[in-house]
């Protein structure tokens, strides 16, 4: 890829085209670990919906260890989320080039951490899956507060809930019928083709990740966990040595 390509990537200065872009690489990415946590502990580490619902679930049925388990998946996920914001913040005010970058590089040293993991779950699963389970939650709360931020809450990666939301309204504007009103009229219903088609595009890596994520693990096992990872670094690589170049020109001064 060429430089510009990736210091726009996670660039300070924003456009749609940019934010697009590294949304739908985060999405690949998000569907291929929920994949492979999926495959490595029988459970979808994106889905705070069902994990917050399992707790509830789980309190009446008397599962004290199973609304523990749950808790600490959604607390994990929500750490990742502050984390993430902490970077970001810390970046910021020291005018950093990797602001956004700096927790990509996490995440890729994180899901190396779970591909190391899963190789000791099957001789050490009561302790290494409740591990695994927060690992790959703090992982997709920490991608997700920063695609958040930086679109300003116009993408986010690690779930579909939303989008396949937003996708249906956007049809739903698309199909009506404006009986009687003018195209200019305050209230003429008019979908948001643009946007919907980022909505799509972000469902269909997420979906497509998903199906690289499952098959890679199914036949390679957790050294799918590198790829993904150097993906990642690729991606933050470039702010990331500018930062360094920076530093060395302020210590020669």
């Amino acid at each position: 890829m060429p430089i510009s390509y990736l210091r726009g990537l996670t660039s300070l200065s924003r456009t749609d085209t940019t934010n697009r872009r590294l949304g739908c690489a985060l999405a690949f990415v998000a569907g291929a670990a929920n994949a492979g946590g999926f495959l490595a502990v029988g459970q979808y580490t994106s889905h705070m919906s069902g994990l917050v619902s399992s707790i509830a679930d789980n309190l009446a049925l008397g599962q004290a260890a199973l609304v523990f388990s749950a808790i600490g998946a959604v607390g994990a996920f929500l750490c990742g989320a502050a984390t993430s914001a902490v970077l970001i913040n810390w970046g910021r005010q020291r005018h950093a080039h990797s602001v956004y970058a700096t927790p990509l590089l996490l995440e890729a040293a994180l899901l190396l951490v779970f591909g190391m993991l899963g190789a000791n779950l099957e001789s050490h699963r009561v302790w290494d899956v409740p591990l695994t389970v927060a690992l790959l939650c703090f992982v997709m709360g920490l991608q997700n507060a920063m695609i958040t931020k930086i679109s300003k809450a116009e993408i986010r990666t690690t779930h579909v809930t939303g989008l396949v939301t937003d996708i249906g309204i956007e049809i739903g504007k698309s199909l009506y019928w404006n009986r009687g009103i003018a195209r200019g009229d305050a209230g003429y219903v008019r979908a948001n083709y643009a946007r919907l088609v980022l909505l799509a595009s972000l469902f269909g890596m997420f979906m497509l990740g998903g199906l690289a994520g499952a098959t890679g693990f199914a036949h390679f096992g957790f050294i799918t966990t590198v790829p993904l990872a150097a993906l990642l670094l690729l991606f933050s690589s470039v702010p990331l040595a500018d930062d360094l170049a920076a530093n060395r020109r302020r210590a020669r001064r």
